[in-house]
């Protein structure tokens, strides 16, 4: 455990002690981050159905490749005191994302009501603070300094507050995930490029400013049509997806343009701040580049690394992108329900991993 320490520590300072190599500033940074936070605000609130089609459909499988290869870089080659902490953060993915997919096939087997519907999202929603809550129980014990035994009584107080309203406390953890990346982000540069935390910082403010113009400019917006492309069905599943059915109340094109807004950021820090963190130069040639596996202490056989299986899994996923984007391509409605029924296994994994960080 000390030694793969060791190797993380000295790898985070070589990045940090590149990044002023790397010829990018914070105030580059800063500014290209701003105009693409207000690009995404402007897009989603002018036509959110189309720029949710067509951000969903380029960007959601890449995403996920690089969000992959960050976790698989995050990943210590020997577990050691985290071996049972990883067990139950994998274990609780998988077991979450079997029921999770299931729900939809039990719903329509047994012909549930709404009441069955909603207790079902109830019990899931349960479980995934109770994982949460002994995960962060768990990465507590590992160091003398934290007490994070208080984790377990703020899970059971949430869990109890999810009964109010169980749909609507898995919309609030549609529009929380997100906003997770952000943190990802946070804590990369407070490790690799801590010149640039601050001007980050002054980034985030811009966010909750374009959510309230984007609330204010569309606050009484009619409801969201097929936006001209003629596709009634998809439509529905979009605006479903943002929540229309349980915010009745509130415009399905705001909840649309919000929805696309904070997803557009999401997919932004995974395809773009994170990969420009880890930029460093040396005579000119990229030697942090996503592809060179090599930088991935699991993919070298010095460190008792597996680079074939790590290799061979980035090259499987890279097929399944192009193999989405082909799916998209063919039917782009029911392929996009399927996504977002299995993107749920990232989502889940980015508990532990961000946990790991703290």
């Amino acid at each position: 455990m000390e030694r793969a320490a060791d190797i993380e520590r000295f790898e985070l300072s070589t990045t940090a002690a590149a990044g002023a190599e790397s010829g990018v500033r914070a105030s580059t940074f800063a500014l290209v981050a701003l105009a693409l936070v207000a690009a995404s605000a402007l897009l989603a609130g002018w036509m959110p159905l189309r720029f949710s089609i067509v951000t969903v459909f380029l960007f959601a499988g890449p995403h996920n490749w690089f969000e992959l290869r960050y976790f698989l870089a995050r990943l210590p080659v020997r577990l050691g005191r985290s071996c049972n902490f990883f067990f139950v953060g994998f274990a609780g993915v998988a077991f979450l994302l079997t029921a999770y997919a299931a729900l939809p096939l039990l719903a329509h087997a047994f012909v549930w009501g709404g009441d069955e519907w909603t207790v079902a999202v109830g019990v899931w929603n349960s479980l995934l603070i109770l994982w949460l809550a002994a995960l962060v129980w768990m990465r507590g014990r590992q160091s003398p300094r934290r007490d994070w035994s208080w984790s377990f009584a703020v899970g059971f107080a949430l869990a109890g507050a999810n009964w109010l309203a169980p749909q609507m406390f898995s919309l609030g953890l549609v529009y929380l995930h997100p906003l997770v990346a952000l943190w990802f982000l946070d804590r990369h540069l407070r490790r690799t490029r801590p010149d640039w935390r601050r001007a980050y910082h002054r980034c985030l403010a811009a966010l909750p400013l374009c959510i309230g113009l984007l609330w204010w400019q569309l606050g009484d917006a009619p409801a969201l049509a097929a936006d001209g492309g003629g596709d009634d069905a998809l439509a529905l599943r979009i605006t479903r997806h943002a929540g229309s059915e349980i915010l009745q109340g509130v415009s399905s094109h705001l909840l649309v343009a919000t929805h696309v807004f904070l997803e557009t950021i999401h997919y932004s820090v995974w395809l773009l701040a994170l990969p420009l963190a880890r930029v460093r130069r040396r005579g000119g040639g990229d030697v942090a580049a996503p592809w060179r596996v090599e930088s991935l202490p699991l993919a070298r056989r010095s460190q008792r690394g597996w680079p074939r299986v790590i290799r061979a899994t980035l090259a499987v996923s890279a097929a399944c992108v192009v193999l989405l984007w082909l799916a998209f391509l063919a039917d782009y409605p029911t392929t996009r329900d399927l996504y977002f029924t299995l993107a749920m296994a990232h989502v889940l994994a980015e508990a532990p991993f961000l946990l790991r960080m703290l």
